[in-house]
């Protein structure tokens, strides 16, 4: 999945932090084809080129509120072939719902801190751009909490551990490794999610970004 070199708009305010990620960003082999420090730079940022991903911190001048956030639900509208990965310092639930309303295709939401290598964020952000997820532990905790369950319900706690980590975009062997179970036993976990949630086998549908869709959409309440 990383091997193809991706096209990145950076929006981040703080010109120190943003010099130093893309320098980090084109070691590891991805262009970052412009920068932004505001919401309206960062619109028209990917109008002119149409990246593969949108790296957005949800904080942005001039109020520092939710600046960010706007702009990328602006950008999922005008150009929803764009992924967007948030960055930020902060899990911020009710700004990640009112991105994640159209659905958590191509959506990531890191927290800066816990990132603790480059190669995962690189990770994250060909998972994005591949249409994946890759939401933090504590973002989805925050989603999932309050509301009414309806699907999600009828998971076991293994099976909503699984789509958990799945929503966080680990594959079945990542999740193996994780839970310390075997990577058969994390393939029957996932064809109980799915069959649960109603999702058949198609040849062009992804049902794990299907399962996640429903799965963050029904713990919104």
């Amino acid at each position: 999945m990383t091997d193809r070199q991706l096209r990145v708009v950076l929006a981040e305010d703080s010109v120190v932090l943003r010099d130093g990620m893309v320098e980090l960003l084109g070691v590891r082999g991805c262009e970052v084809v412009a920068t932004a420090g505001t919401a309206p730079e960062l619109l028209s940022a990917v109008a002119e080129h149409r990246p593969d991903v949108a790296v957005v911190d949800i904080r942005m001048p001039p109020t520092h509120t939710d600046e960010g956030i706007r702009a990328a639900v602006e950008i999922r509208a005008r150009t929803p072939g764009v992924g967007i990965l948030v960055f930020s310092q902060h899990v911020e639930t009710a700004l990640a719902s009112r991105l994640l309303a159209d659905g958590a295709a191509g959506i990531g939401y890191l927290l800066k801190e816990r990132v603790a290598r480059t190669s995962e964020f690189v990770d994250a952000l060909h998972r994005v751009a591949d249409g994946g997820t890759a939401l933090d532990p504590d973002v989805v905790t925050g989603l999932m909490r309050g509301g009414q369950r309806n699907r999600v319900d009828t998971l076991t706690p293994r099976e909503r551990e699984v789509l958990e980590l799945m929503a966080q975009g680990h594959s079945n062997r990542s999740v193996a490794g994780l839970l310390k179970v075997s990577e058969r036993a994390v393939e029957k976990h996932v064809a109980a999610v799915f069959t649960k949630f109603g999702l058949r086998a198609t040849d062009t549908d992804n049902r794990r970004v299907k399962a996640v869709l429903a799965y963050l959409a029904e713990s919104r309440g």
